[in-house]
């Protein structure tokens, strides 16, 4: 594999963009495409530990580059970080207060191969110095911090893999790494088949997960905080339908707070270590999954749990944060506060502060001065403004399943019935929607359709029955879900069942295939973006990854016949015109599986538009594909459903 000299660093001297006041706009107002294909202002901020600086992705002429700045404008400026623009910045976190490590990738070659390459940089708080760590000896992972020091010095600890010539590279070791010289110093050997290495907060790796893609067979290695070597203390085998119990966080006591499934829900509970064994619930959220936990300043506590049931929020256990949290939802009223990031003694807070309904907005709250100031809109053109109304309901399948989903209502059109609608099913499909600001569903429902989002069977964040519920259901049960919700809403009469589109990106892009293919009786026309056409193609492609195997087992558990349920064998049975927009840059569905569906359309002579973002990426991460596709969907809706 040739060098990475794709990842040359620029460090920018000039300011990062601010916002400027915009004029008030008439709430009433139709408002501009534009403003939904806006990229965040800011996105992920990270407060230093002395709470003075944020560290950020800002959207700068529709492209989001790194910045640093101070929480309060004066003499100092904000910097930004520029790189090549094939070159992304994944992630970043404070390292004392004068460092950054940030994690970077970008698409090579290998062997014939696309692959994604990751890399660690160490970036002082100015910007005007980047270190590589240990390029030269890294293989195609190696970016995961796993712990980072509290003392104010700049030391991580890293996983990497060192190299692609011989399969022990492959197997990533442990460095303790130093961001402001690049220096490392190995504290792990790696070892065979281990791809995951763990640490406690003290900056010691404590455990590694092994798994042979041969046998389908994971172990949990385990040693103790005075203990040199590690040893196996859990297998899980192939058939295994209960997950090992994972620590989250060690404890000074020596056993680990863990999540785990065992009542069906995933829950956070103690558990003793080394034989794992569940001790007391310390939270669990009834009818949903807990997301993760959030520890406490010394990385060997629980302070929080992250969770979703009809939004995402934290539930604070730690008594002073939840007080925190408790005052900032007083303040904020109908609104909703998510405390985003803080400062090392906990005193300064970064507030996330919106609703479904609005983009919402940046505060800083400085607990000591017992003030919140607000520091950014989300949106600098919709600002503070209120648009259509987003709630969750349920409604039952047509086997007796209960489905949640959301309803967007159309905000000029609140008291009509029998309205146009559009299906807007997740991609993952292990993943969900749940209440809060959607561009893509906003700007849908701004024009004036129903948005519909059913997190059907298969979805995350139900529990284990229902996640298991999608097993083999790829383009059957899970596509008659979505159907489901659409009788439902007519039913009700909230839409009119004769003027209906699903549309959908990655697993919903599959699913606007096959609502096109399957039930076209119940659609007048289907959107894909970077969807699937190929699941023995998708398997394919993933089986050129590690643990290709076990990947390959969990599609042949979407369907038991690829080839009946993949839209691109099934061509001539498409009834409703199609558009097929996809990212050339797409490194998570391949470009090739649009391509190929749209060539079958056109041999079976059926109705289609195909577009091919050039830079277009899987996510939408560029303000000009975002507004080239809201633009071509809306031309798209106008001809075959219009509102």
């Amino acid at each position: 594999m040739r060098q990475m000299m794709w990842l040359a660093l620029a460090m920018s001297a000039g300011a990062a963009a601010q916002q400027a006041p915009a004029p008030a706009a008439n709430p009433d107002a139709p408002v501009p495409v534009e403003a939904f294909a806006e990229l965040p202002f800011m996105e992920s901020p990270k407060l230093s530990p002395d709470g003075t600086h944020i560290a950020a992705k800002v959207a700068i002429n529709g492209v989001q580059q790194l910045v640093v700045m101070p929480v309060f404008i004066g003499d100092e400026k904000p910097t930004a970080m520029a790189l090549s623009d094939k070159i992304d910045v994944n992630w970043w976190r404070w390292v004392g207060t004068g460092w950054l490590a940030v994690g970077v990738g970008a698409q090579d070659k290998f062997e014939g191969y696309d692959i994604y390459v990751t890399r660690l940089i160490g970036v002082n708080a100015a910007l005007t110095k980047a270190n590589r760590i240990d390029w030269e000896h890294s293989g195609i992972r190696a970016d995961d911090v796993l712990w980072s020091a509290r003392d104010g010095s700049p030391r991580v600890l890293l996983s990497r893999q060192t190299g692609v010539q011989s399969i022990d590279q492959v197997y990533p070791e442990v460095v303790e790494a130093d961001l402001s010289t690049g220096k490392t110093r190995r504290v792990v050997n790696g070892s065979t088949n281990v791809f995951d290495w763990y640490a406690d907060g003290s900056g010691r790796v404590r455990m590694g997960y092994r798994y042979d893609d041969d046998r389908r067979r994971g172990q949990l290695l385990y040693r103790g905080a005075d203990e040199t070597l590690f040893r196996t203390i859990a297998v899980q085998r192939r058939d295994d339908e209960h997950n090992i119990p994972l620590p989250q966080i060690f404890t000074p006591d020596g056993n680990a707070i863990a999540i785990d499934d065992s009542d069906g829900y995933d829950a956070v509970y103690e558990v003793s270590l080394p034989d794992l064994k569940l001790g007391r619930k310390l939270y669990a959220a009834p009818g949903y999954d807990v997301d993760g936990v959030v520890s406490n300043h010394e990385h060997d506590g629980l302070a929080g749990v992250t969770l979703t049931d009809k939004y995402s929020r934290t539930a604070w256990l730690d008594p002073a944060l939840k007080e925190f949290q408790d005052v900032a939802d007083k303040a904020v009223g109908t609104r909703r506060a998510q405390i985003i990031s803080w400062n090392a003694d906990r005193t300064r807070f970064l507030i996330d502060i919106g609703s479904p309904s609005e983009a919402g907005m940046l505060y800083f709250w400085d607990t000591n001065a017992d003030r919140m100031k607000r520091l950014a809109w989300n949106s600098q053109t919709l600002q503070g403004r209120l648009l259509s109304p987003v709630k969750t309901v349920r409604y039952a399948a047509r086997d007796g399943t209960q489905i949640e989903a959301l309803l967007t209502m159309p905000r000029h059109r609140l008291s009509a019935r029998n309205l146009p609608a559009v299906i807007m099913p997740h991609g993952g499909p292990l993943a969900r929607d749940s209440e809060g600001w959607d561009w893509w569903a906003q700007y849908l429902a701004e024009i004036g359709y129903v948005v519909i989002q059913p997190n059907y069977r298969g979805s995350a964040g139900y529990g284990t029955a229902f996640a298991r519920m999608g097993r083999g259901e790829w383009g059957l049960k899970m596509q008659d879900d979505l159907n489901d919700a659409l009788a439902w809403a007519a039913k009700e009469g909230i839409v009119d069942p004769k003027r209906v589109c699903m549309i959908g990106a990655s697993y919903g892009g599959y699913a606007a295939m096959r609502a096109a293919q399957r039930d076209g009786a119940l659609y007048r026309c289907a959107v894909s973006y970077a969807g699937v056409s190929d699941l023995a193609g998708m398997r394919s492609y993933d089986a050129q990854f590690l643990n290709g195997r076990a990947l390959g087992d969990y599609w042949r558990a979407r369907t038991p016949d690829f080839k009946a349920v993949s839209p691109r064998f099934g061509a001539e049975q498409f009834s409703v015109p199609i558009l097929i927009v996809h990212g050339k840059a797409d490194m998570r569905v391949p470009v090739k599986q649009s391509r190929q569906m749209a060539d079958a359309l056109k041999q079976a002579g059926k109705p289609y538009e195909y577009v091919e973002q050039p830079l277009g990426d899987h996510h939408f991460s560029r303000a000009a594909d975002r507004l080239d596709f809201l633009k071509r969907m809306k031309a798209f809706l106008d001809r075959h459903n219009p509102a």
